[in-house]
């Protein structure tokens, strides 16, 4: 049996739904409320995959420590699913290039069998870059679904290339990286130094090499930021 998936991608970059059609004995692996519409003849489980120690292991990198599973028991099946945040969801054949792939916190949505997601020690870069000191990285071989904040788009970097960090949704192990501050850019002063360390404004992440780079087109942060003046707020005159 073949554990390639077919699937469709539909309503993006907005609103986007994936939709996938699943053969007797194929399985998916999801985020929690993630699932939209099912077939009946689909079963679903709850639980930690691959054990406790990468279950936490996601947890740090920003999932969830529970994993559900889809299985078409029999005949065909379909399954939708959906990203909480609103941005596009894209798929990545992972072990088709030979490397796996990091993700930034909260970006899974969705695996097919034979893909592993684990939590990775990022270190300083992971803490400078605003997303924690553990990121995700998919290995194995098989069907990668991941979400972004806004439109996702990918870009194949030979050489040398800079994002900023709010911005990187994931990126192939092919590729080196480091993250410094913005080219020019020296703070100065208290109030600098705390949005050096703490906010990761005028943070850049420089790759090199030759592999592809997902950003996104917006950041949580600067769309908090820009929601928070119309918060609404009590009148205590």
């Amino acid at each position: 049996m073949s554990t390639a998936l077919d699937f469709s991608i539909n309503h993006s970059p907005d609103f986007p739904l994936l939709e996938l059609r699943l053969a007797a004995g194929q399985q998916v692996f999801a985020e929690p409320s993630a699932m939209v519409t099912m077939s009946p003849s689909l079963d679903m489980s709850a639980g930690i995959k691959g054990g406790l120690v990468k279950g936490l292991g996601r947890a740090l990198g920003g999932e969830s420590l529970i994993v559900n599973t889809f299985t078409a028991k029999a005949g065909r099946a379909e399954l939708a699913l959906a990203p909480g945040g609103l941005g596009d969801v894209m798929h990545y054949n992972v072990g088709a290039t030979g490397t796996g792939l990091m993700l930034q916190s909260g970006a899974f949505l969705a695996h097919g069998q034979g893909v592993s997601i684990n939590g990775k020690w990022g270190g300083a870069r992971g803490f400078f870059s605003g997303n924690g000191l553990v990121m995700l990285r998919a290995s194995g071989s098989g069907d990668l679904f991941f979400n972004g904040f806004g439109a996702v788009l990918p870009v194949d970097v030979d050489g040398g290339y800079i994002v900023d960090t709010g911005y990187v949704l994931a990126f192939e192990e092919t590729l080196n990286y480091e993250v410094t501050t913005v080219p020019g850019l020296r703070p100065r002063g208290l109030g600098k130094l705390k949005t050096f360390f703490l906010g990761g404004e005028g943070l850049v992440c420089r790759f090199s090499g030759r592999g592809k780079v997902w950003v996104q087109t917006r950041q949580i942060g600067s769309y908090l930021g820009w929601v928070y003046p119309f918060r609404p707020t009590k009148n205590r005159g």
